[in-house]
């Protein structure tokens, strides 16, 4: 991220402050700014024709006071039935929360006063991007959404190496990062000068597919791939607003290639997702979204999914469902990631990686599993993920992205004292197929040795319960009780 970039989204994030004496909660910060972000980039990247005339930035500038409050919350209004295909995605139900003239006039005259210029030769991208991040980074406790760090997607690109002919998909999109890096990853190996018209055609309408299920994330991911210059038609590629878990998700096309960061938890509400292509029914989404990774590969597609340690250890559905795994797929490496990189200090993870076979059964002859967790440091606001945390895996890795056996019979076996081990599928299927491999002196990494102290856990306890009551508060004012 460019200096220019940096101090424009300090900026922005500076405006939340006007937005948080407005009394506008954690989560409502950025979905704010994204509908006044998007009339002004949309400007300044001269796109304004997607929008109707009358309902432009200049026509928002145009107004003052209580008129102009009055005549942005007819705008949003009319922007979600009128315009371009993403404009009516970015701005369906839209609504604000701002209540004063002022706090509107004083976002609108901030906003102006960015050095857009600079941004333009930045990229909007990356700022519309840093503002999402830094939103992640300052409010965890009430962003709602984890924010999967830059560091982490880009390493997992790179090794799963997409290129234009791969059909790529998120099916748990979020604001769209790895759809992004993708590309970016495209457009820096491969010539897009020299692209046929076939060629750019399949870039733009047959190239990414993502789905997200919460409207909010879901316009941030849309605002997100359009400054990136990935166009969104639910008729042909780019976000989806939908439930993955449900026959939407059975929709998304084959893929070549999915990168994704599925959610943790139980689905919303309980309950089993109705996906009758399903052989194992269970609550739990990220055994559910394995299940549809893996059924959603073409043969010989590939994938890097982030999955907490549970799904590597579950017994009885999730030990079928591994078994199932590994015999449709080659799962050919798992990446043990350090705690505390995600929203949640305690959540352990994994990366696996797995390539689609051509036959239905015993694809699994041996999993490779790389352990980044032993020995880690701390990371957190003091000490920040990087890419170069990852080199030497992406080198013990190596260069075929499909795990070809070629390719890992070249891989070095560390032994004990090593990173990096081989398990053959026997010795696996002795250990009740559970994948939760350690050898690293317990493979315990310096964040669980060195706890919060009691003050800063309880300051993140009251956080969160500060921004999950907001969240009921407004789901009760819009029930229309009233909230004592």
């Amino acid at each position: 991220m460019g200096n220019s970039t940096h101090d424009i989204v300090a900026k922005l994030w500076n405006l939340c402050n006007i937005l948080k004496d407005g009394a506008i909660v954690y989560h409502q910060y950025v979905t704010e700014l994204t509908y006044l972000l998007f009339l002004k980039m949309a400007k300044e990247t001269e796109i304004d024709h997607q929008l109707p005339e009358g309902y432009r930035w200049d026509d928002l500038e145009a107004h003052e006071g209580a008129e102009q409050i009055e005549f942005y919350r007819e705008l949003l209004e009319h922007l979600s039935s009128e315009g371009s295909v993403i404009v009516k995605e970015i701005f369906a139900d839209a609504s604000t929360e701002i209540k004063k003239a002022n706090t509107l006039n004083t976002l609108v005259t901030e906003i102006d006063k960015l050095d857009w210029y600079n941004a333009k030769q930045e990229g909007m991208g990356d700022i519309y991007e840093g503002l999402l991040e830094k939103n992640a980074n300052e409010s965890k406790a009430g962003a709602g959404q984890y924010f999967t760090p830059r560091a982490l997607i880009d390493s997992m690109v790179h090794v799963m190496r997409p290129t234009l002919k791969d059909v790529i998909q998120d099916p748990a999109a979020g604001t769209g990062g790895f759809l992004i890096s993708a590309n970016r990853y495209i457009q820096k190996h491969e010539k897009p000068a020299s692209w046929t018209s076939a060629q750019k055609k399949k870039h733009k309408t047959n190239t990414f597919y993502g789905m997200e299920f919460v409207p909010d994330t879901f316009r941030m991911g849309c605002m997100n791939l359009m400054l990136h210059g990935i166009e969104s038609n639910p008729e042909q590629a780019g976000m989806r607003c939908g439930d993955t878990l449900s026959p939407e998700g059975q929709a998304l096309p084959k893929a070549s290639l999915i990168l994704t960061n599925p959610p943790f938890g139980s689905k919303k509400g309980g309950g089993i997702p109705e996906r009758p292509d399903f052989d194992f029914p269970t609550s739990n989404k990220q055994l559910c979204f394995l299940q549809h990774i893996y059924l959603g590969l073409e043969v010989g597609g590939r994938a890097a999914a982030i999955f907490p340690d549970n799904v590597l250890f579950e017994s009885n559905v999730g030990r079928q469902i591994r078994q199932d795994l590994m015999d449709k797929c080659n799962l050919h490496t798992i990446l043990r990631l350090p705690s505390g990189i995600f929203y949640a200090q305690g959540v352990k993870t994994n990366v696996l990686f797995f390539t689609r076979g051509k036959k239905a059964t015993g694809n699994t002859k041996k999993v490779w599993v790389y352990d980044l967790r032993a020995h880690a440091p701390q990371f957190g606001k003091r000490t920040s993920l990087n890419r170069d945390y990852f080199e030497e895996f992406e080198k013990a890795f190596g260069d075929d992205p499909l795990g070809s056996a070629a390719s890992l019979a070249k891989r070095k076996d560390e032994g004990e004292s090593g990173k990096f081990r081989s398990f053959s599928r026997e010795w696996i299927a002795d250990r009740s197929d559970n994948l939760d491999i350690t050898w690293l002196n317990g493979d315990r990494d310096e964040t669980e040795e060195s706890l919060p102290d009691p003050a800063t856990l309880a300051k993140e306890a009251i956080t969160e319960l500060e921004a999950a009551l907001a969240e009921l508060q407004g789901i009760l004012k819009e029930l229309g009780e009233e909230v004592d």
